[in-house]
């Protein structure tokens, strides 16, 4: 299998654009895509404001940021950027219908070399490549929030995932200076399994008063060394997404991944966390940005 050179990130969100941006600053050309100019743009937006702010931190150099946002080209047309891609990251919403169009179309125009990543948390990664001409060259790519800055790549073979598609995932997070783990394709993963049953347990202590949000997330930080709580962190993560994987692992997995009452009603009332100022917490219009 090819060396990777030529990245292809579908979707310019959270996620996408924070992948964008790794694999330019490790010297990889990329291609960021979705489905409208303006969400391209404010994927790009995002990815200078990044670099700006590791620029004014001391943590890269100008010129660093330059070689990195030169090395970034825009596109509205995922299939027809894949023509030439060595590597293609999805990372659009948890819809599996959604990826399994998308991966259609992709696997369709991409070269016979193209390895298809999938940035799914929790979906078969095994279903996915059914969508696809070539099962061995799927594999989950499963990044985390904020791209630039968590070290864990969670590499997720599928039934029919190739060893050299393995390897090249392994060798890809080395170049963009990710920490991988390889786990099989399992509903929920190893991280999301076990970060969201945490989450979930935070959240029916809260719902049934066995102590503050802050009480709750602070016997975490201080009591277990986590860099953020639970509930923080599913402010962080959004209290949709961790619905979905819940949702979703409750059917694979049973009684224990039931979504509690709490989560549904915040949902329903839109507080959805950080990305809208209101979640388990309050936040600031600056902070939220």
């Amino acid at each position: 299998m090819s060396e990777i050179a030529k990245v292809v990130v579908v979707g310019a969100g959270t996620m996408g654009h924070g992948i964008a941006q790794v694999c330019a600053q490790s010297g990889l050309r990329v291609t960021l895509t979705d489905v409208s100019e303006g969400a391209v743009a404010k994927g790009v937006s995002a990815i200078d404001k990044s670099l700006e702010r590791m620029v004014q931190k001391g943590k890269l150099a100008a010129e660093a940021r330059e070689r990195a946002r030169a090395a970034i080209a825009t596109s509205t047309d995922p299939a027809g950027a894949s023509a030439d891609a060595d590597l293609v990251i999805e990372a659009v919403p948890e819809n599996m219908a959604l990826k399994l169009d998308l991966f259609r179309a992709i696997s369709a125009r991409a070269p016979s070399h193209t390895i298809f990543g999938t940035n799914t948390s929790s979906l078969s990664v095994t279903e996915i490549a059914g969508a696809t001409n070539d099962a061995a060259r799927v594999i989950g790519l499963h990044f985390f929030n904020p791209v630039p800055v968590m070290e864990l790549l969670e590499i997720v073979r599928g039934l029919g995932t190739s060893d050299a598609t393995t390897d090249a995932a392994r060798a890809f997070a080395s170049r963009i200076g990710k920490r991988p783990i390889v786990v099989k394709d399992s509903p929920g993963f190893a991280t999301s399994r076990l970060g969201v049953i945490l989450g979930c347990e935070a959240i029916r202590m809260l719902e049934t008063g066995v102590a503050s949000a802050e009480d709750i997330d602070a016997a975490m930080e201080l009591g277990y060394r986590h860099p953020m709580g639970p509930l923080r962190l599913t402010d962080l993560v959004g209290l949709d997404v961790r619905l979905a994987i819940l949702e979703h692992l409750h059917r694979e997995l049973g009684e224990q991944f039931r979504p509690p009452a709490l989560l549904r009603q915040m949902v329903r009332a839109g507080r959805l966390g950080k990305k809208v100022g209101r979640g388990f917490y309050e936040y600031p219009a600056d902070e939220k940005k």
